[in-house]
């Protein structure tokens, strides 16, 4: 996955501390080197080829895996007394430090996606009434001219407050409505996923 080739360290996170302590350290430096190298190795292999006590190696080995630059592979090997022999390589992921937001700016970053979700939803109510209010319009003069001519004035009366009513009753759900559940749900589930990216 692409996600898995970072690591995204803020510079309030402890893990900055350890990344910053490998890059200022010689004996780090060394190990880093010998595995670009080598591809794998044991503590052993390392201790015998950097000429580092196994102590001195292993404080380092512990900064290496914290800080994310080493991992362990998922092979191992057993020793003539039965020891399990842990293989480590370099890890293939891009460190990215960069400055931690907090939530409020995590949720400026969103508003612009809930100000085209307002304005698309805007167009879609827009559009929806003007064309009811013409197809409704159309309807109700249809409606008041065959009544004038075959009843007179009460009929244009009740003519006009059919036109009223119906323009009061309920209608099925608008569209607007289903447009505007749709943006915000897809713009929440994204954020929710995506929020210690934003």
């Amino acid at each position: 996955m692409a996600e898995d080739n970072f690591v995204l360290v803020s510079l309030e996170d402890l893990k900055s501390k350890a990344i910053s302590e490998v890059l200022g350290s010689g004996t780090c430096k060394k190990i880093i080197g010998y595995l670009s190298k080598n591809k794998e190795a044991s503590q052993k292999d390392l201790s015998d080829a950097l000429n580092l006590p196994m102590n001195t190696l292993d404080y380092n080995m512990k900064k290496l895996l914290g800080s994310g630059f080493i991992q362990k592979r998922k092979n191992f090997f057993w020793s003539k007394k039965g020891k399990k022999i842990i293989m480590y390589e370099l890890s293939n992921k891009s460190i990215v430090i960069s400055p931690r937001k907090s939530s409020y700016q995590k949720i400026k970053s969103i508003l612009p996606a809930f100000i085209l979700i307002a304005a698309g939803t805007f167009a879609v109510w827009a559009y929806e009434t003007v064309r009811y209010s013409t197809e409704t319009i159309q309807n109700s003069v249809a409606d008041s001219s065959q009544k004038v001519l075959s009843g007179g004035a009460e009929m244009v009366v009740r003519a006009a407050d059919d036109s009223i009513n119906y323009f009061m009753t309920p209608h099925p759900t608008p569209l607007w409505t289903w447009f505007l559940a749709g943006a915000l749900l897809v713009i929440v589930t994204i954020s929710i996923v995506n929020w210690r990216k934003l």
